[in-house]
Order: structure tokens, then C-alpha cells, then sequence
């Protein structure tokens, strides 16, 4: 199983910005297929965004297309995401995981994740 830990979250106001990392100490993220996913107070984990392990498409929810980008440095090992004009629906604790499939990953069919990270939107 592989051990996530993920960084960057905080407070920021709505429109601003934040950039979350996920590194994988002992493993080589850029093969696996690996994406975000939130979960806020009371609600379902809700499957954010994906990118596949075997040509590195991009795939995102409806309401954050346009706003966040998910990326891999690999020379850092490291999966980001990079979140834009952000609201307050988007506060939850975010985390970084890993599935077979993107697919499958946007059905919250995980394979590993890690703890998470609070982001929180909010004036």
C-alpha cells in the first residue's frame, strides 16, 4: 500500500488560491494513476480530480474544471494541485489518492490515500 502525505492546505478567501502537494516517500508516483479527492463536514468523499499513470490525461469534476489543475513533478516526486478562484464550497480536507483507474478513482474507488489536508475558504 502506498503511504501519502499531503501539504499546503490553510485559509484563503474566496477567489484566492491555494497549491496542495502529496508526496509518497519510498515510491515512484509517476507510476501510478493518482488524483484528489475532498471530504467536508458531513458529506460524502466527493472524487476532485485525476491523472493516469500511462499518458498522463487529466480528468476533473464539473465544478472545479477551469479552476484547478492537477500536475506531477516527478523530478520531485510529487502530485500538486493547483486550486483557482476558489469558494467557499470547495472547504473540506483534501486528500491525494491512488486507484487502478481514473475511472475508477472519480468513483472514489481507491486504492491508498493518505490523512489529508484542511482547506478553507472563507471571509
Amino acid at each position: 500500500q502506498v503511504q501519502l502525505v499531503e501539504s499546503g492546505g490553510g485559509l484563503v478567501q474566496p477567489g484566492g488560491s491555494l497549491s496542495l502537494s502529496c508526496t509518497a516517500p519510498g515510491f515512484t508516483l509517476k507510476y501510478y494513476t493518482i488524483g484528489w479527492f475532498r471530504q467536508a463536514p458531513g458529506k460524502e468523499r466527493e472524487a476532485v480530480s485525476c491523472i493516469s499513470h500511462s499518458d498522463n490525461s487529466t480528468y476533473y469534476i464539473d465544478s472545479v474544471k477551469g479552476r484547478f489543475t492537477v500536475s506531477r513533478d516527478n523530478a520531485k516526486n510529487t502530485l500538486l494541485l493547483q486550486m483557482n478562484s476558489l469558494k467557499p464550497e470547495d472547504t473540506a480536507v483534501y486528500h491525494c489518492a491512488t486507484a487502478i483507474t481514473c475511472s475508477g478513482l472519480l468513483r472514489t474507488d481507491f486504492t491508498s490515500w493518505g490523512q489529508g489536508t484542511q482547506v478553507t475558504v472563507s471571509s
